[in-house]
């Protein structure tokens, strides 16, 4: 049983998430998560437009049940930013807040007052978070930082499927949760900054170079030979690494193998087409080696092979998918799930945060807020 965590890292931390969609508003549930005050300043009449994008068409209420996932554990205050009132008493909430985060195009904040050269008289101690496509400056700034065309801008693409395959998406909004999960690094990394030198931090995240930093292997491998990696012809998983490592279809199923020698393989397998190959051939001679071992393993099923594996300590596992992986007893065991109650008769099952403290599950089970749902209730704090 997952200990409980009475008290966060991040309590008394007061956060302001001028964001929507999913890269910020990640970020903002993970410090949310370990303890913060996220408060997310909304738009009055549509919010979030993550409130409207939906994920197989599900929604819960007024509001999608991506816009739930990401959004739970915080509050929402509705302000007209273009209106000189409500902006003030915006700034007088900025005044009082440790972290900005903002994942508006390059210029937007600054033309509104709000931004981090702007708001150091405001709050000299504020650690301020940029999130942006391509960056603030250069040829590239203004293009739509899009998760889809940043995966198409930065060869990420070319690292999943088979050699002849099409350039394959991750499947995953890969680049607004990396670059969201960079953004919390950056803004611990702020608050420590901060303290120590007294003074406004401003930390910038672009998904772009999320995703090149995603790719070091490959960028590095390139830098390097000069040449573009190429992916396996069969049985693809990583464009770097030799024979075996891959995804191979069985008599019933499919079983991954990791990184492997083929001595240890051939013995383990007895397969006689793998007899004509030795290490030094597990690269140059990837895709023969591969068909060979893809023909093999459809004479059996994957719990005949995981069988052999385990008793060799071979590394090599079944493919589960999410309806098969939660009968798993490590999966039970690990309490990797929560109810979240958006209403008195509706509850929603989601993940829960991946992090533990002194051994605690963090926790965290308030549902996203309805549109400008706090408000009167902060202003009345904050005497805004």
């Amino acid at each position: 049983m997952a200990i409980k965590q009475n008290s966060k890292p991040l309590d008394g931390i007061l956060v302001l998430e001028f964001c929507q969609y999913l890269s910020g508003p990640s970020a903002g549930l993970r410090l949310a998560d370990m303890g913060a005050r996220v408060i997310k300043i909304e738009n009055p009449n549509k919010g979030d437009l993550c409130r409207i994008l939906p994920i197989k068409d599900q929604w819960v209420g007024d509001n999608s049940l991506l816009f739930h996932t990401i959004n739970r554990n915080k509050e929402s205050y509705i302000a007209n930013l273009k209106s000189d009132t409500e902006l003030e008493s915006v700034k007088k909430l900025i005044a009082k807040a440790d972290v900005l985060i903002h994942n508006f195009r390059p210029g937007v904040m600054e033309k509104l007052g709000l931004g981090f050269d702007q708001l150091d008289a405001v709050n000299s101690r504020l650690v301020y978070a940029e999130i942006s496509g391509y960056g603030s400056h250069g040829p590239w700034a203004k293009k739509p930082g899009q998760d889809l065309l940043l995966q198409a801008m930065s060869g990420l693409m070319y690292a999943s499927g088979d050699d002849q395959d099409a350039p394959t998406p991750f499947g995953l909004a890969i680049g607004d949760m990396l670059c969201g999960a960079q953004v919390v690094q950056a803004v611990l990394a702020g608050l420590l900054y901060r303290n120590r030198k007294n003074k406004a931090v401003k930390v910038q995240v672009s998904l772009l170079e999320s995703l090149i930093d995603f790719q070091f292997e490959l960028f590095t491998t390139y830098f390097t030979s000069g040449k573009l990696p190429q992916r396996s012809a069969k049985n693809n998983a990583h464009s770097l690494l030799a024979a075996p490592y891959g995804i191979y279809q069985t008599k019933d199923s499919y079983i991954a193998l990791a990184m492997i020698p083929l001595e240890d393989l051939k013995i383990t397998l007895n397969c006689a087409g793998l007899m004509a190959y030795d290490q030094s051939m597990a690269f140059s001679k990837r895709d023969e080696i591969k068909a060979v071992l893809a023909i093999f393993f459809k004479h059996e099923t994957a719990g005949f092979w995981m069988e052999k594996f385990l008793r060799e300590g071979i590394w090599a596992t079944e493919l589960k998918n999410w309806k098969t992986l939660k009968k798993e007893e490590g999966y039970k065991q690990m309490e990797l799930e929560q109810l979240i109650e958006i209403a008195k008769d509706r509850t929603i099952k989601t993940n829960r945060c991946p992090i533990r403290i002194d051994g605690a599950v963090l926790w965290g089970a308030s549902p996203a807020p309805e549109l400008g749902q706090h408000t009167d209730q902060i202003q009345k704090e904050f005497a805004l």
